[in-house]
């Protein structure tokens, strides 16, 4: 088996000294970096193209959507296309809207989506909604992690943090200035 697999995928880069506590390779966290580079490549065009449309800096688009997919690899993003960890709150769905998991509260049934791209294209949608007002008032990338948190968007009272964490570590704001 591969070792690199044990790891969570953004586990080194939210906590550098993780690598060392563990004694884990340069090796295998260098696969972790190029999994999230690769994930930044693919989708940094979609999050350019969101932020034209809907005002989101790509930058937190990005951000969250490595955090809440774990860089694609959570089983939201690989069986529903669901990257930003969307619930679905419809009382009439119909089969193949939404799914829940064992592990989730019979209340926690999340969006399918066809493709990667509906799924940014969900969450700029999911990201007008009035709760999340005030992220459109900020100036910047920072702004915007803080108000989210203030949203509600994650319960992890670090979520504002992990993601500034991401961002920086990525420069992820060089993308807004598209």
């Amino acid at each position: 088996a591969n070792i690199a697999n044990t790891y969570s995928n953004l586990g080194f880069i939210l906590n550098p000294q993780l690598a060392i506590r563990l004694k884990v390779s340069p090796r295998v966290v260098a696969i972790k970096k190029k999994k999230c580079r690769d994930y930044i490549e693919r989708f940094s065009p979609i999050a350019v193209e969101e932020m034209k449309k809907y005002g989101v800096p790509a930058s937190i688009t990005l951000a969250q959507g490595l955090l809440e997919s774990n860089v694609g690899d959570s089983k939201l993003a690989i069986r529903n296309n669901n990257h930003f960890g969307i619930k679905c709150f419809s009382t009439n769905c119909i089969k193949g809207h939404c799914s829940n998991y064992t592990d989730d509260s019979h209340k926690d049934f999340f969006r399918i989506n066809k493709t990667g791209w509906a799924s940014f294209r969900q969450h700029s949608e999911l990201l007008e909604k009035a709760r999340y007002k005030k992220c459109h008032k900020c100036e910047n990338w920072e702004c915007w992690t803080i108000e989210l948190s203030k949203a509600g968007y994650a319960t992890d009272k670090d979520y504002s943090k992990k993601l500034q964490i991401i961002i920086n570590k990525f420069k992820l704001y060089e993308h807004d200035e598209n």
